[in-house]
């Protein structure tokens, strides 16, 4: 049997490196797609000894840098004739930063990294992904997005080239919620776009993951008591990423395109208004039926799409060739 290819970004911490090693056991080329090459050289190293599998390939991509993105895309294709899946994993959620950050674009660092920089992969991938012949791709969402069932929340588009960085209060949190639910949007317009190819997009709703040591290490004294307090309570990350294998290879998901899939592995439903009442939102907030009404909202769809595009094609004009 033909040897299957999956991109993971973020692969060498958490959920990601867990992802990582239950493909490569599972007798897949990985190629796992990091920032820190020298902290992804060891695990890299950790599981290729541990499963056996020397198909475990270690590339540089930094996910809130377009030039970089294009730069790997260059070489992946250059190195491998498709893609099976794609598995967009690395976020960027840095626990109790005050200060607004742009990215090496000029772009909000928190929605370059998940929301536009998955958008351009993904473009620069899409033929690669066609010729194959079951290709997935996956998003990595979260329950954050659960904060939009307050029909009061919205994403925040007037800001994302710091235009009020100066005035507005800056918040890590919403703008982590933000961008991963404008990739949740991104999710159902290219399932509709990437239809005729046969590429199936899928989100997964992460309701939380036990931090490694590093990444605890990498956050304020504040959030790493904070942390070890949520790990007791977090599924390891061994859990999620057998649901990421699953979603991205199991038959039953095979004609599954444009859903959001929760954490036991069923479908979520759009809620049926953004305004339900204080008893049903609260409801919804802690359930597992439901997503919020807002990512429905096909303008605000077709504006994420429409500005996600524009960003990466404006930064392509510049950037050297």
């Amino acid at each position: 049997m033909e040897r299957r290819t999956v991109i993971i970004t973020g692969a060498n911490s958490g959920i990601g490196k867990a992802a990582a090693h239950k493909f490569a056991i599972e007798g897949y080329c990985v190629i796992m797609a990091c920032r820190n090459i020298d902290i992804s050289k060891k695990v890299q190293k950790e599981i290729v000894e541990a499963t056996n599998n020397e198909h475990v390939e270690l590339m540089r991509i930094d996910m809130s840098s377009f030039n970089s993105i294009r730069k790997f895309c260059e070489e992946f294709k250059s190195n491998y004739e498709k893609l099976d899946i794609l598995i967009h994993n690395a976020a960027y959620f840095n626990h109790g930063e005050k200060k607004y950050q742009l990215s090496t674009d000029n772009v909000e660092v928190t929605f370059a990294t998940n929301t536009f920089g998955p958008l351009l992969m993904t473009k620069l991938l899409e033929n690669h992904l066609a010729k194959s012949d079951d290709p997935r791709i996956l998003h990595a969402c979260t329950n954050n997005i659960r904060h939009f069932f307050n029909p009061k929340r919205k994403i925040e588009f007037d800001n994302l080239r710091g235009e009020y960085k100066e005035t507005r209060r800056y918040s890590v949190y919403k703008n982590y919620g933000d961008s991963k639910m404008a990739l949740l949007m991104l999710t159902f317009k290219m399932a509709q776009v990437y239809k005729e190819k046969d590429i199936k997009v899928n989100a997964i709703e992460i309701t939380g993951a036990k931090m490694s040591k590093e990444t605890i290490q990498k956050v304020t004294p504040k959030w790493r008591v904070i942390a070890r307090v949520q790990n007791l309570f977090f599924p390891s990350p061994d859990h999620t990423a057998n649901i990421y294998f699953d979603i991205c290879t199991a038959t039953e998901y095979k004609n599954v395109t444009g859903k959001l899939i929760g954490s036991k592995k069923n479908i979520l439903r759009p809620a049926l208004t953004n305004n339900p009442g204080l008893i049903t939102e609260v409801k919804q907030l802690f359930g597992s039926e439901f997503y919020p009404f807002y990512a429905t909202n096909h303008d605000v769809i077709q504006k994420v799409w429409m500005l996600s595009n524009e960003l990466v094609e404006e930064s392509e004009i510049r950037s050297p060739s």
